[in-house]
């Protein structure tokens, strides 16, 4: 009675978006680590760099007719407003203001997902992308982009020859 539960399409698609963002997080947090061309190693920076390999991963998603891409895209944003939360939450954020706050990331993610280049192959487009933000230092934007688009290639080749995330 309870297998069906386990086989229903949207338990998947939650199950795809789940392990894609804990692969999302721990790319950012490898690139965080061992990259020294952000301005600073703090929750801002933490936020922007999941923001764009989280607008990747949905580019690649909507681009590629992923299967139940949107449900995919619509699971992968809840878990990320879910994380902010929580990850709010412990940085010391109350109940009464907690919405407030993760009101303005969610702003601000969505703002980012607005102005991201429909081309991310295009290193000139990306360092203009990332100049928007102040998240990495004035010299080592092009650095920055390389590694952005590595990520996607890197995830492009993931999908193509169908590896889980």
């Amino acid at each position: 009675m309870i297998l069906h539960y386990f086989q229903k399409k949207e338990n998947t698609e939650k199950k795809n978006a789940n392990e894609l963002y804990k692969f999302i997080l721990k790319e950012a947090n490898s690139i965080l680590r061992k990259n020294n061309i952000f301005n600073s190693n703090d929750f801002n920076s933490s936020f922007e760099i999941v923001s764009i390999l989280l607008i990747i991963q949905i580019n690649i998603n909507i681009n590629n007719r992923v299967k139940s891409f949107y449900k995919i895209n619509e699971n992968l944003v809840s878990i990320f407003i879910s994380d902010l939360d929580e990850s709010l939450r412990v940085k010391g954020i109350g109940d009464m203001s907690i919405g407030k706050y993760v009101k303005k990331y969610v702003k601000k993610f969505y703002f980012r997902l607005s102005k991201f280049p429909k081309n991310i192959n295009n290193n000139k487009l990306l360092i203009n992308y990332l100049k928007l933000f102040d998240l990495i230092k004035v010299d080592q934007f092009e650095i920055a982009s390389k590694i952005f688009i590595e990520s996607y290639k890197n995830r492009l080749n993931q999908h193509n020859t169908k590896v889980e995330p």
